[in-house]
């Protein structure tokens, strides 16, 4: 199943592996509420095969006419949020709006989100620069250094790293496993920390580079 779901990241806390008698810290993901939109793109019609999925719900003023015109299309209340999935040829969907259940525990997972914003930064903390000698009679000692090539040509090189905005860039963590589903409440319980800061959305799928469970 390439299918995956738009959630929203509650926190962290840690769970105990009473084999082991370690703990491990988890990621809590709140993936209640998401609803099929477009049931399914198909190669012939669309060129390319594929399913949307709308989360969060949303006041129906605060949305584009187009994107709420598409929503009603298919039977769908506002929702802030839609993603497409690229499906596999031959991949059948659930028969209800999927949830929770839609992942196994031990499965491993991609999880897409936007880091934490850090606001104007220097190079040390944004690249993790080493900074000048911090001795008597020196005065930059987390400056960046020279920045100009020379005499030719004459200007900052592209993609030079220097001081700026740092953070809220969209990232993906890959092969983290689901420690615990509960459907009940509609969460999955993902091992070490994924992008975003509490409250934020997440997009969590099946991992691309690691098999999922046998069925």
């Amino acid at each position: 199943m390439s299918l995956g779901l738009i959630g929203k990241k509650i926190g962290m806390t840690r769970l105990f592996d009473q084999e082991a008698g370690s703990a491990v810290a988890v990621t809590v993901i709140d993936v209640g509420g998401n609803e099929l939109v477009q049931q399914k793109k198909t190669e012939s019609k669309d060129g390319y095969s594929a399913v949307q999925v709308a989360y969060s719900d949303q006041k129906e003023q605060r949305m584009k006419q187009p994107a709420m015109g598409h929503l009603k299309k298919h039977g769908v209340s506002a929702k802030s949020i839609i993603r497409e999935f690229r499906l596999e040829e031959g991949e059948e969907l659930p028969e209800s709006h999927p949830g929770a259940e839609l992942f196994k525990d031990g499965q491993w997972v991609d999880v897409i989100g936007t880091t934490k914003g850090k606001g104007f930064q220097g190079v040390v903390k944004r690249y993790n620069f080493g900074g000048g000698p911090a001795a008597h009679g020196h005065m930059t000692h987390r400056r960046p250094g020279a920045v100009g090539a020379g005499t030719w040509p004459g200007r900052i090189w592209k993609n030079q790293k220097m001081p700026g905005h740092d953070g809220q860039r969209n990232r993906t963590t890959q092969n983290l496993k689901v420690v615990q589903v509960r459907p009940d409440d509609n969460v999955i319980l993902v091992s070490g920390a994924v992008p975003g800061s509490k409250g934020s959305y997440v997009v969590v799928r099946p991992a691309i580079k690691k098999p999922s469970p046998a069925e």
